[in-house]
């Protein structure tokens, strides 16, 4: 099995390791002298070979950790028995270093104990055999070149790992700020698409209409009556544009002018006037939220534009009536092939609708009804709800 390739910066500090101990062999320089007890090989050779080993450990330090430190532990302990070098042990705490900061999270802990029940042992142990505060210098070394490093790299591991969860926070933070955004935008553009709608296609809905009949019919008085229609709807059109412009332009503050369900009146005599034979029934019903009394409007306004393109001629039926905190909207249309000039339809008519009864939390259907076509919608009369 091939190792894995060297990190860059590893390859520096092993050949700075091999070079710096080289030189200290080459100068004489070791850690303890030949007539040490415990230096049973001495010379400049035996120093050479955990100091080659170790400076091969720190080429794994970052890819196998693990097997860089088993392998510098037992170059180290070759070391003790020889006259020493100080590159070996520095190249050593290093690799104890990085056995923490880069190996698994288990192994890490290990170390820490394993480094610190060492550094214990070293400082007891000697001590009560000698009985002399010597002693006590080979726990120290045992801390500074084991324990030391294990427990720096650990500190170091902590900061990374809690820099890293911070990292991942901040980009989880920002990308459910953006689908907020994302979904505001598009709630916001739903908004002005409806209200866009529900605004202009009735009155368009009447232009279009008139305008085929007085193409279609030649009659001085079928005419003017369809182009006092169309001027009628023009300039009503118009002032609900403006309307809109001025949503657009205030953000999201809402215009003065909301329609409300007293205006259900006037509407159905705009429906008259277009040529449909309308009646309302309003019934009666307490205060009723801001929000449900405009989608009630706009769902009454939008079904008497759909009545006006496609319903056959008959009476058409709008009502209201409030039950179990409940307010029920219903506009019944004659249902059937149909004579005479229709506007075209899209269909984002009943979209909308269906989209402001859900956004009250309410229910929506249309459809035929034996000779009708019934639109019916539940929206309920809690307050707070937003449209």
């Amino acid at each position: 099995m091939a190792l894995p390739r060297p990190h860059r910066f590893d390859v520096y500090i092993a050949a700075g390791g091999l070079l710096g101990g080289l030189l200290l062999v080459g100068i004489g320089l070791g850690t303890r002298p030949s007539s040490d007890p415990i230096t049973l090989f001495d010379g400049p050779w035996p120093v050479l070979v955990p100091l080659t080993v170790l400076a091969g450990c720190e080429l794994l330090r970052r890819t196998a950790p693990r097997t860089a430190l088993l392998t510098g532990t037992v170059a180290i302990c070759a070391d003790v028995v020889t006259q020493g070098n100080l590159a070996t042990i520095l190249m050593f705490t290093d690799v104890v270093y990085a056995a923490v900061l880069y190996g698994p999270l288990a192994s890490a802990r290990r170390i820490q104990w394993i480094t610190g029940l060492l550094t214990v042992a070293g400082t007891l142990v000697p001590f009560a055999v000698w009985r002399v505060p010597e002693a006590l210098l080979i726990g120290v070394v045992v801390g500074v070149v084991a324990y030391g490093p294990a427990a720096t790299g650990w500190i170091v591991r902590n900061h990374r790992d809690a820099a890293e969860a911070a990292r991942l926070r901040a980009e989880q933070t920002a990308l459910l700020a953006e689908m907020d955004r994302s979904q505001a935008v598009t709630a916001e553009r739903a908004r002005m698409a409806r209200e866009l709608h529900d605004m202009v296609a009735n009155h368009l809905s009447a232009i279009a209409i008139h305008s085929t009949a007085a193409l279609s019919i030649d009659d001085p008085a079928t005419s003017r009556e369809a182009l006092s229609v169309i001027r009628e709807n023009s300039v009503d059109g118009l002032a609900e544009m403006r309307r809109l412009i001025g949503i657009l332009r205030d953000g999201d503050r809402e215009p003065s002018a909301v329609p409300t369900l007293d205006g259900l009146t006037a509407l159905v005599d705009g429906a008259r006037a277009n040529g449909l034979d309308v009646t309302l029934d309003a019934g009666h019903h307490d205060a009723v939220p801001a929000p449900v009394e405009l989608a009630a409007y706009r769902i009454v306004q939008e079904s008497l534009t759909n009545a006006l393109k496609h319903a056959c001629p008959g009476r058409v039926r709008v009502s209201l009536a409030e039950r179990d905190g409940d307010l029920t909207v219903a506009v019944s249309s004659p249902y059937g092939d149909r004579d005479g000039p229709r506007a075209p339809g899209s269909g984002a008519g009943l979209v909308g609708m269906r989209e402001r009864a859900a956004l009250l939390g309410g229910t929506f259907d249309a459809g035929p009804d034996g000779p009708h076509w019934t639109v019916r919608a539940t929206l309920p009369l809690r307050e707070g709800v937003p449209e």
